[in-house]
């Protein structure tokens, strides 16, 4: 999984989405595209807490940050390697810093 790293400056320019658009084909075309997506800001996220029926709802994100996570890519890599130069690539594309993490 990759995942953007951006601040809340909402700093995406045209140019950035037809990279992506470019980088997100690329992904498809080599049957590497599983899913990818924009996340809203962290002012609409809120950590749920149902353990034990605590019912508990915090109204505001895990963690308070300048930069968050606002996209992601859920992709598809035959090797650490693959999946380590896809994530260079989607840096690129986005003009973001990204995290790599594997899916367990």
């Amino acid at each position: 999984m990759i995942f953007v790293i951006d601040t809340l400056a909402n700093t995406g320019t045209s140019d950035e989405m037809v990279a992506i658009d470019a980088f997100n084909d690329q992904l498809q075309a080599n049957n590497q595209w599983i899913v990818a997506g924009g996340l809203a800001a962290p002012a609409n996220a809120r950590v749920i807490d149902n353990r034990l029926d605590a019912g508990i709802d915090t109204g505001k994100p895990l963690f308070a940050q300048a930069e968050q996570f606002s996209g992601f890519w859920l992709i598809q890599a035959e090797s650490d390697e693959v999946a380590q130069r896809l994530a260079f690539e989607g840096s690129k594309a986005c003009n973001r810093k990204v995290e790599l993490r594997p899916l367990l």
